[in-house]
């Protein structure tokens, strides 16, 4: 790469000027064009004909449209739904996601659930809307605290560590699994001060096919790991089986991920305490789903990733990378196609 030849980085989302500003900063090599687009067609020609880099949540072109591109960074972090695409297949075309912008949101959403099933939120709610103080309270609502329990997180990743760090406070034994369980650093992309970037909050990490090993020590389970061909339907109704009775589940990772037939069955036969669900298969969930009359169940819809940061800290991401492109050093969250995230 010629040290002063112009790049062209093409944002295919909206973007608020003083973080267009941070990314122009990066360097004057940098010529960004911001062109908001649902679909390829949107934007012109001329457009992807230039463009080296492109920033994008899941707009793509075809090959023939950008015969210049050699990066493209996504919005977000899960990228099944562009992981087929074929220019997606394309070899030496870099692809790298948002993994780690959105961790400090989900992994606050993910405490917010334990406690919430731990203290019996739903029946002091449904309690609540009743306008009844039950005589039986002290039974009733007899909370299960986090403190000293074990959390199990399928999934050590920028969120699985995330969530390490907060339940370290409150003094609870953290397993969890991880492709490759021989290595507890992580050094990949985090947000200073956050993470387990050591695998410092982790008591003891699986791998993933000694996922019912894992299960069946676990008082709460966390499902954070990203939809793939090996993830689809892991949480299945041998991994139920396993659990505890009075197992919580708290799923943010990907429709698909669990079982919910299993799930479904599960629940009705009290086979697990119950269970926060933020991804479903098929989202919107469906009206006519039993999950939504199941008293031991919180649904949110899709939201655990939501916050006001979120487009500045994946501006910041974007940027870091941007720095590292430039200089020829390794991108942040590579996407290894044969795992698929």
């Amino acid at each position: 790469m010629q040290t002063n030849d112009p790049i062209d980085v093409l944002v295919t989302i909206s973007l608020a000027p003083e973080l267009l500003t941070r990314l122009q900063e990066v360097s004057p090599r940098l010529r960004v064009t911001v062109h908001p687009a649902k679909q390829a067609d949107d934007i012109p020609e001329e457009v992807w004909a230039r463009c080296e880099v492109l920033y994008t949540a899941r707009v793509l072109p075809t090959i023939e449209m950008v015969p210049k591109l050699k990066w493209i960074q996504f919005h977000y972090a899960g990228i099944n739904h562009v992981v087929d695409a074929p220019l997606m297949q394309e070899k030496g075309l870099l692809a790298t996601t948002m993994s780690g912008a959105s961790a400090s949101q989900v992994s606050e959403h993910i405490v917010q659930m334990l406690l919430a099933l731990g203290h019996k939120l739903p029946a002091l709610l449904e309690s609540q809307n009743k306008a009844e103080w039950p005589d039986d309270r002290w039974e009733r609502f007899k909370p299960r605290e986090l403190r000293g329990s074990t959390v199990g997180i399928v999934g050590y990743g920028s969120i699985g560590r995330q969530v390490a760090r907060l339940l370290y406070a409150f003094d609870a034994t953290v397993l969890a699994t991880k492709f490759n369980a021989m290595q507890p650093a992580d050094h990949g992309y985090q947000i200073e001060g956050q993470g387990d970037p050591e695998g410092d909050y982790v008591h003891r990490l699986y791998p993933h096919q000694a996922l019912h090993s894992m299960v069946k020590n676990c008082d709460y389970l966390v499902i954070t790991v990203p939809l793939t061909t090996s993830t689809r339907k892991m949480i299945s109704e041998e991994v139920f089986a396993a659990l505890k009775p009075y197992t919580y589940l708290v799923d943010v990772s990907r429709g698909g991920v669990v079982d919910h037939n299993a799930l479904i069955f599960a629940l009705e036969n009290d086979r697990i305490g119950g269970a926060a669900l933020d991804v479903f298969p098929e989202e919107p969930l469906y009206p006519g789903s039993p999950l939504w009359d199941l008293p031991n169940v919180i649904i949110t819809p899709h939201i655990s990733g939501l916050s006001s940061h979120y487009a500045s800290r994946a501006a910041d991401l974007f940027a870091t990378n941007l720095d590292r492109y430039l200089g020829n050093q390794p991108l942040y969250n590579l996407i290894d196609r044969e795992r698929g995230y």
